[in-house]
């Protein structure tokens, strides 16, 4: 059974919503959401997550803590604190940030190191942090980067992995864990039982704005 301490944080800074119609990252829909962007601002919550996190990797001699920017980064910074304090070596970290280019859409963005952390992170061991995964596309854009910068990724963790049955270390291909589970059924955009339902979409959470005004063009 998986420890759901986490969850137990998010519930008590008021991060998890219930019974609405929410568009997440993915692009697909949910009646529950996970604000993160709640959790961050309460320093002890987030550092604790982060001891958590460190905690589970002590012993793997990480290098290197990388993450996407922009929620992944407080993680990485949190949990590369508590590696060090726990291994008494100093543990670096560091952020990819997402390009788009000229590319139509956000799901075929890639995630870049950049201000010189491709350096930071080449010849090093690292794992990589995230805060939440539905599909499990962003930490594998984050996987590749560090690969093709020469990083050896030693594993993923995320905060909440909301489906475990498609998001692990065999559909990764690298170890992942995550600190807990909260399994949301999610429904593709163009067949949405929440959509045929009439249910209005959250517009103030989540990328709901966002998917409305698309729609309309």
């Amino acid at each position: 059974m998986k420890d759901q301490k986490i969850l137990q944080i998010l519930k008590k800074v008021k991060a998890i919503y219930t019974n609405d119609h929410f568009v997440l990252t993915s692009g697909k829909h949910a009646a529950v959401y996970i604000n993160k962007d709640t959790l961050y601002p309460h320093t002890r919550e987030t550092a604790k997550v982060g001891k958590m996190m460190a905690e589970k990797f002590k012993n793997k001699k990480i290098d290197v803590v990388v993450a996407p920017a922009v929620g992944g980064t407080i993680l990485s910074q949190w949990t590369a604190y508590y590696l060090t304090k726990l291994t008494k070596r100093e543990v670096l970290s560091a952020y990819t940030e997402k390009d788009k280019g000229t590319l139509a859409s956000a799901s075929e963005s890639v995630q870049l190191l950049r201000r010189g952390y491709d350096k930071v992170v080449k010849n090093k061991r690292v794992l990589i942090v995230e805060d939440l995964t539905s599909t499990g596309t962003s930490v594998k854009k984050v996987v590749s980067v560090v690969k093709a910068t020469g990083g050896k990724v030693v594993a993923i963790c995320v905060m909440v992995n909301r489906d475990p049955k498609n998001v692990n270390t065999k559909t990764l291909g690298v170890p992942f864990i995550s600190l807990g589970e909260l399994i949301v059924k999610q429904y593709d955009p163009n067949n949405c039982e929440l959509c045929k339902q009439n249910i209005p979409i959250n517009v103030t959470l989540g990328h709901g704005k966002k998917f409305l005004e698309e729609k309309k063009h």
